[in-house]
């Protein structure tokens, strides 16, 4: 199969993915041979390149899979071949520590992560334990599901623990793929809420697309939106918006960061957190790590029901390095998607 490899870390613009020729893996007992058709572009690729989050070296990056059965390995039985299935971040976890018996496997330590500690979707095959893919509702085309399994799961999730309540205000600091689904679901169960969106300076395209999903203010980061915040989602790789969230938070209001990893922080530009200006009247914080499989569960049929259509721009697999640099430079609108078949 063709499989597009990271064998070191290193500068995106150095364009360090390899496409290779190497064997189709073989399902294991348990496990499904998925026939990639589909693979979504997420931030978090950026950083187990650049060497913010370390992946197993070499590895097939990708984490947003939409697929088709091709092969069971022995003992699975959930799907059938042929069936359309999705795989998400979460590769596997272990099922019996307390994490994990309490519904929150995302902090296993053994937790694995698709595309990270296991080959992903950057590739024409993958392979995952049954008990980890899930169907994708018939509404969507395979790239317009492939983003909802990541930036649409954590976007979810992140979402819920903000703990938003319907005629708030929500703020969304960053709308980048994740983002732009998130709007959708809040307008669709929050529709008394406004939705106030902030943006890199300049970014009109990323702004006029937030206007058309429903925001009611759209701003750069750092400006004062009309109405203090309840509730804020970061879903930047960088560190300012953080202090300007907590700034435009309510008293008592959640900041929900969405990133696996922060770019390193400029030396010459040392954020200062001012107490009384940023935390105090309880204000809180609060991170995203991963997601369990229940957020796909419960997400892929909402998406369908609402619907959520995600905005794509697809690429070749072998235009997965140029996509990448595209999405660092933040000129992706919506979802970058990388067509294997």
């Amino acid at each position: 199969m063709k499989a597009q490899i990271l064998k070191h870390i290193a500068p995106i613009d150095k364009m360090p993915l390899e496409m290779v020729e190497m064997p189709t893996p073989q399902p294991k007992p348990g496990e499904i041979l998925v026939k990639v058709a589909a693979c979504g572009i997420c931030h978090t690729e950026l950083d187990e390149i650049e060497g913010r989050l370390q992946p197993k070296l070499p590895v097939i990056l990708g984490h947003e899979i939409v697929g088709r059965v091709e092969k069971l390995g022995a003992g699975a039985t959930r799907f059938n071949i042929g069936d359309r299935v999705g795989i998400a971040w979460i590769h596997s976890a272990c099922g019996k520590c307390r994490f994990c018996q309490s519904g929150r496997e995302n902090l296993c330590p053994e937790f694995q992560g698709t595309g990270c500690q296991a080959d992903g979707g950057y590739a024409q095959y993958t392979v995952v334990p049954e008990d980890f893919a899930y169907p994708v509702p018939a509404r969507f085309t395979d790239s317009q599901a492939a983003p909802l399994l990541c930036a649409g799961a954590i976007g979810y999730r992140a979402l819920r623990l903000t703990s938003l309540e319907d005629g708030q205000v929500l703020g969304l600091f960053g709308f980048g793929a994740s983002a732009h689904i998130v709007i959708q679901v809040a307008k669709y169960k929050y529709p008394s809420g406004r939705v106030f969106v902030f943006t890199r300076p300049g970014q009109k395209e990323h702004q006029e697309l937030a206007k058309k999903l429903g925001a009611d203010w759209t701003g750069a980061t750092g400006e004062t939106p009309p109405a203090s915040l309840d509730c804020a989602i970061d879903f930047t790789p960088v560190w300012g918006p953080i202090v300007a969230a907590l700034r435009a938070l309510e008293n008592g209001g959640r900041l929900v960061i969405n990133a696996i990893r922060k770019e390193e922080i400029d030396k010459d530009s040392l954020l200062e957190l001012d107490y009384s200006g940023h935390l105090w009247y309880e204000k809180e914080i609060k991170s995203v790590a991963n997601i369990t499989r229940q957020d796909a569960r419960e997400f892929l049929p909402l998406a369908a029901e609402i619907p959520i259509i995600p905005e794509v721009q697809e690429f070749k697999l072998e235009e997965a390095n140029e996509a990448l640099i595209l999405l660092k430079k933040g000129k992706i609108q919506g979802a970058a998607v990388l067509r294997i078949d």
